[in-house]
């Protein structure tokens, strides 16, 4: 069934304001979680962890792959899609999403049901691990010539997800596919929409929307 759902392309803008933020000197993040899958889709593994508690070096190689899902190629790589209302009923993919966000990733339970679903529905032919990362963004308020003032708009909470092969003792390498939830739009929260990135436009994952409970049709024109 295709759904007609209406919503804003991304802005390349939005995405670079929250990459520019991703080094060891300026990041925000506060937590990462992941699982760590065979080809079969069987866990072999989770993690839980305090982002800042990691080594630099830790840090530099996370911060690259969540990096990687809202540097990619803006309405080409990274395309923004609406949650049909069945996804947003009692149960459903969203209210998931609100609670790894609203619990800053510390809810296993959550992080589990993400896992299983995700180890169910993707297919692979390689082993793969899920990466999942929590932030609070502080949005600074633009003055009308543009320029940055110290007071805080808003803050954007958010997760990004990427699902990456592994390399070696479970090294992500680039990711396949991923989303950032909560959309950011116009420099503030879009809650009802989820930035879907596929590494390769030509053969995508198109279980992960599966995953999210979107429909092939459902991205915005």
């Amino acid at each position: 069934m295709r759904l007609n759902l209406e919503t804003h392309m991304i802005n390349r803008e939005d995405m670079l304001e929250l990459t520019r933020r991703m080094t060891l000197a300026r990041t925000s993040m506060t937590r990462v979680a992941g699982s760590y899958m065979d080809a079969d889709g069987d866990i072999d593994g989770t993690f839980n962890v305090n982002f800042m508690k990691l080594s630099p070096g830790e840090k530099e190689k996370k911060l690259a792959v969540a990096k990687a899902i809202p540097f990619s190629g803006t309405n080409e790589n990274l395309k923004r899609y609406c949650f049909p209302e069945e996804a947003k009923k009692p149960g459903g993919m969203w209210q998931l999403l609100m609670g790894m966000k609203s619990c800053g990733l510390k809810n296993d339970a959550l992080m589990d049901t993400l896992y299983d679903l995700t180890a169910a529905l993707y297919r692979s032919g390689h082993n793969y691990g899920v990466f999942v990362f929590h932030d609070r963004y502080d949005v600074p308020v633009k003055a009308k010539d543009h320029e940055r003032l110290w007071e805080s708009e808003e803050v954007f909470e958010y997760i990004i997800c990427a699902i990456c092969p592994l390399t070696g003792d479970y090294e992500p390498g680039k990711p396949e596919c991923g989303f950032l939830f909560p959309a950011f739009s116009d420099r503030s929260t879009d809650q009802n929409s989820v930035d879907v990135y596929q590494a390769d436009t030509g053969n995508p994952h198109t279980e992960l929307m599966e995953i999210l409970g979107l429909q092939p049709g459902s991205q915005a024109q």
